[in-house]
Order: C-alpha cells, then sequence, then structure tokens
C-alpha cells in the first residue's frame, strides 16, 4: 500500500478493529467497524450490513456467527463474531460488508469479495495452526484462554502454557493436567482503579501469595521479598492481562481494565474470579458509541463475560448509575453481585448480603466486610495511610472496594487489615495518587485526577487541610469535549476557592485541538464560575505551572497539583526541594531540572 492509498475502502469507514477477547458486543471474539452515518442512505446500509456481512462468513464456512448493527450519535458500529484463527479475515470481512451495504443502497454492483477472502483465511489459518482447538480445549477444562499477535496460551500465572504462533501443538498433545488458573481479579471505574488494583494486590501479598498486577504505571510481579517490572507504561488494556497471565511465577493476578482497552481489544482472559466497578461519572464521551452514563457503565460491565460461573461482581451502592446497572444485570444475567457503601445503612448490602453473603460498609469510623455471612472488623479508616487520616473520602470509598473484592477472590480479613494499616505509610505506595510532601512549610497533593469527580476529591482531600492560601495546577488532555473541560473547571472552584490558579498546557496531550485552545477554555470556566482574574494565569507546561506555583508559595501553603504528561519530573524536583532543605519564599533551583 502507498501512502496516497487509502486505508479502508469506503471513506465512511472511520475505524476497524479486531476484538480478541469477550467485548462490548458478546463473549467471543471478533471484529468491529465503525462508520460514519450522516444521512437516511447510511442508516439503511448500517440496517443491510448483516446480510452482507452473513453471507460472506457463509462462504468462508464459518458457523454460528453471531452479527450486531448499533446506532449511536453521527456513527454505527457493526460487529461479527469470528473464530480465534479467523480475526484479520474478520476485519475485512467487516469492512467489504459495509462496502456491499452501501452498494445496496445506492443499487450498484461491486465485485464479489468472497474469493478474496477465502484466500485470506487460508493463509491466517496457516499462521496460527491448532489455536481454535486449543481454545476449545481450554473452554472444555475451565481454564484461561488468551491470544495476542504474539503467541496463544492456556491457563494462567502458575499454570499457564504459552506457545508463540506457529509452535502451538495439537489440543491432544497438550499436558492439560498441568494447566489451571490463579485467582484473577478485574478492576475498573471512572476513578479510584489504579488506587484500587494497588490495594488489593498489597491485600493478596499480606496474605503470602506472589501477586502480579497491571495498571497505568505498568505490569509488575511482587511478594514480601521481590519485587519485578514487566513493563512500564500505560498497560490497562488486554496486554497488561496478558503479560500478568503468562508469568509463571504470579499466584494471583490483580488487573486494571480500563474502558479503552475493552473497546479496541475485548478483555484479555476469559476466567477471572472476581470484577469490581468503582463509580461512573462523565469522562470520555463522545468515542466509540459513547455519549451518556448508562453507555459508560454497559462498557466497564463488559467485565462479567469473563467472569466464571461462581464469581462475584463488586459494585459501589452509593452511585446512582451503578445501581440502575445492578437493576439491569439481574434481568439478564445470573453473575452474583454484591455491593459496598460508606452508609452502614444501605439497602443494596443488606440484600447482597442476604442473597450471597458478601458485602462492605463504613460504620462508626470502621471498614467492615461481611464474608459468607460473617461480619469482620477490616480497621478504624483514620489509622489507614492512604485516607489520609480519614480526610480523603474517595480513598476510604476505594478502601472499601478492594477490601470487598479481596475478600471475594479469597484473602483473609486478617490480612486485609494488615494491608490497609502499611499501604500509603511509604510515600510511593500508591505513585502519582494523592501523593502527600510536606516540607519547607508548604503541603503538596500530587495526583492522576483527570475528570470533574476525581478533581473534586482531590480538592476536597486538600480542603481538610488547614492552609494558609492554596494553590492548583489544573488541567487536562485535549480528547475531552468542551463541557467535560468546563465541569472539571467547575469542580475544582466548587470545592473551596484557591489564592492562585495556573492552568498549564500540556503539548503532547493536544489530541487534535489547536495549542492554547484548552487552557483558554479552562480560565474562561474559572471565571464564569467567580474565580478573580489575576488570580489565574496560563503556563506552557505541566512542569512549569508547578515551578511557577512554587515560586508563588509561602509557609502554611497547601498545593493541589494533578500531573498527567511530566509526573515523573513533577516528583523528582519536589524530592530535589525537600533533599536540598528549601523552605518555601526561597528562590528554587534551576526549573530546566530533569528526573
Amino acid at each position: 500500500m502507498s501512502v496516497d492509498d487509502p486505508e479502508y475502502p469506503s471513506p465512511n469507514i472511520r475505524d476497524c478493529r479486531r476484538l480478541q477477547g469477550p467485548n462490548r458486543y458478546g463473549p467471543a471474539p471478533g471484529a468491529v467497524v465503525t462508520v460514519a452515518v450522516v444521512d437516511d442512505e447510511a442508516r439503511r446500509a448500517v440496517d443491510h450490513w448483516p446480510y452482507a456481512a452473513r453471507r460472506l462468513t457463509q462462504a468462508l464456512g464459518w458457523e454460528n456467527i453471531e452479527f450486531v448493527a448499533r446506532h449511536s450519535i453521527g456513527d454505527a458500529t457493526c460487529y461479527l463474531s469470528a473464530p480465534i484463527d479467523g480475526l484479520m479475515t474478520a476485519t475485512a470481512v467487516a469492512e467489504m460488508a459495509w462496502v456491499e451495504s452501501e452498494a445496496y443502497v445506492d443499487q450498484r454492483e461491486v465485485p464479489d469479495a468472497a474469493p478474496a477472502l477465502r484466500a485470506q483465511y487460508a493463509e491466517e489459518r496457516a499462521r496460527h495452526p491448532h489455536v481454535r482447538e486449543l481454545e476449545a480445549g481450554a473452554l472444555t477444562r475451565g481454564v484461561a484462554f488468551s491470544i495476542d499477535d504474539e503467541a496463544v496460551s492456556v491457563g494462567s500465572g502458575r499454570g499457564v502454557i504459552t506457545w508463540a504462533h506457529g509452535e502451538a501443538p495439537a489440543s491432544a498433545s497438550v499436558a492439560w493436567d498441568s494447566v489451571s488458573d490463579i485467582p484473577l481479579i478485574m478492576v475498573t471505574g471512572s476513578n479510584g482503579k489504579t488506587t484500587t488494583t494497588r490495594l488489593i494486590a498489597a491485600m493478596w501479598r499480606a496474605a503470602g501469595a506472589t501477586t502480579g498486577w497491571s495498571c497505568s504505571d505498568g505490569v509488575f510481579v511482587e511478594s514480601d521479598v521481590e519485587k519485578h517490572t514487566l513493563g512500564l507504561g500505560d498497560y490497562t488494556g488486554p496486554g497488561g492481562t496478558r503479560l500478568v497471565m503468562r508469568d509463571a511465577d504470579v499466584q494471583v493476578g490483580v488487573l486494571e481494565t480500563a474502558r479503552g482497552g475493552m473497546l479496541r481489544r475485548g478483555l484479555g482472559t476469559t476466567n477471572a474470579t472476581v470484577a469490581v466497578i468503582t463509580n461512573i461519572s462523565a469522562d470520555h464521551f463522545g468515542e466509540y458509541g459513547v455519549h451518556t452514563l448508562e453507555d459508560l457503565a454497559d462498557v466497564k460491565a463488559v467485565m462479567i463475560r469473563a467472569l466464571r460461573p461462581e464469581a462475584r461482581l463488586v459494585l459501589n451502592a452509593d452511585d446512582a448509575t451503578l445501581v440502575a446497572l445492578g437493576e439491569r444485570l439481574a434481568t439478564v444475567h445470573t453473575v452474583p453481585i454484591v455491593w459496598f457503601s460508606m452508609n452502614a445503612d444501605t439497602e443494596l448490602v443488606a440484600d447482597g448480603i442476604d442473597a450471597h453473603g458478601d458485602g462492605a460498609v463504613l460504620h462508626d469510623g470502621h471498614l467492615m466486610v461481611c464474608r459468607e455471612g460473617v461480619w469482620g472488623d477490616a480497621g478504624r479508616v483514620s489509622e489507614m495511610p492512604v485516607t489520609a487520616d480519614g480526610a480523603a473520602r474517595h480513598n476510604v470509598e476505594n478502601a472499601l472496594a478492594a477490601a470487598l473484592t479481596a475478600s471475594c477472590s479469597g484473602v483473609s480479613l486478617s490480612a486485609v487489615h494488615v494491608a490497609l494499616r502499611r499501604f500509603g505509610a511509604a510515600l510511593h505506595d500508591n505513585a502519582g495518587r494523592l501523593e502527600r510532601y510536606a516540607f519547607g512549610g508548604i503541603t503538596v497533593f500530587v495526583d492522576y485526577a483527570h475528570n470533574p469527580e476525581g478533581i473534586r476529591a482531590l480538592c476536597a482531600t486538600a480542603a481538610a487541610v488547614p492552609a494558609t492560601r492554596r494553590g492548583l495546577v489544573l488541567g487536562n488532555a485535549g480528547d475531552r469535549d468542551d463541557d467535560q473541560l468546563r465541569a472539571l473547571a467547575r469542580a475544582a472552584w466548587s470545592v473551596a476557592p484557591f489564592e492562585r490558579v495556573i492552568v498549564k498546557e500540556m503539548v503532547s496531550l493536544l489530541r487534535g485541538r489547536p495549542a492554547g485552545e484548552l487552557p483558554a477554555l479552562l480560565v474562561d470556566e474559572l471565571r464564569r464560575v467567580g474565580a478573580p482574574t489575576n488570580c489565574v494565569s496560563i503556563s506552557a507546561s505541566e512542569f512549569e505551572a508547578v515551578h511557577e506555583l512554587l515560586a508563588w508559595a509561602q509557609v502554611g501553603d497547601v498545593l493541589v497539583v494533578p500531573t498527567h504528561a511530566e509526573r515523573g519530573r513533577v516528583t523528582g524536583y519536589l524530592e530535589q526541594l525537600r533533599t536540598i532543605g528549601w523552605r518555601a519564599g526561597d528562590s528554587l533551583p534551576d526549573s530546566s531540572f530533569t528526573a
């Protein structure tokens, strides 16, 4: 293909991708094509797409294929399930079915794509021998199956076997008696995913298990005596899941599972023990057909497609969107739902305990966990470092989610208690999430807060700390729409006024917006809600914004610093200031510092 060739066979195709595991459209792998829908003709083409796709899959000899054509705002998604050894061919089927559907509406002829698709599928099957029968063998035996572009595996952790593509044996040759699964815990939500993931991993380590976990910072394997890194960066998609599952040292896997990975590639496992959804709030609207909180909740709920029959789904009873989700799921799924709440009298928690024996609440300052009908005390919240003496209410909620989820996956209450008493005592236990620096007469809160609810929780925690003045760095990535960005500014200002707000530009996260547009929008909203003109300014980068705020600071100030683009540089600079004994009001070291 030359650089001038179009990526897709129709200009109305926006995206086409493989889904390598359970996904939003069904439990089976497949392919999904997103198409622009701007008129009635395009809507008719979407409605015809399943018929065109069925004709092509029948020509390939594929049986029991599911088809979904779903309209959205300005576009539509068309999905077909497919054999695991034909996912690339499935993307071609999805695209060519759209071409045929457009031709059907326009009443014109197009060449039959079936012969070329048959040839493509034959080549693809030759590159991936035996994967279909390995998938069937794993399903029959109730163990996990996973596949990516490099390898295929059955089982997980200490019970895994992995082969490179082209080397996978026939199912009859596999030593299935040695294949098994470790407990796998999936964590998602709009806020608190990484903290909850790290807490659950810490609870399992306190129970003595070598624990692997994937999160937005990387993939790690850790026991009480050693820790090693499998990858650094955002591993909240199926790639992180597979790295954990394919490490033979791992006894328990804890998997942060973000919306983006589920939508782009599906889930990375088929055999999870517990799944938890921490909360739902407005974020990433307009992407992949997600336009409402209900849409977002339904995407998060994709995790239930990977749960074992006896598994638990843990939900937040204080989140109205998740309460509604639980009601919808109860009518179409049999997965047991259990609940946690900051209110000890929440009826949903009691209902979950009556039905399934499990639940968790905050009661009289203590985190109480019910497992198999028996209540236990996981500790006083004010003694849990991650809660900042109880001031960080959002981390109290995360601790509830983690304690119930870990308990449902097999962790004893004593191990939960130990982990909650220890986690967060060291500054970088929860790197990038509510890290509290106290030095030089000031307090600095560093956090990843990236949406209105997250920034509101961060500012509320900081507001609970006495301060002479308060300063804030504010910004976000450019892929949020204008309404979400304005809501971010309103959320920050709604908790308590700041004497200084520095809005940051992040060139690496413009994501299609022109430089300067996003900071100008945030400044406009801040002024609209009452921020004085002389307290708000714009800085050219995240680090420069933090440096400017530190230069402004005086003894007694509290600074709130959400970091998204240069966290390592920011925290490294703060560590440097603490090490050299810098005090607020002193001149600052050279801002050219790099971590």
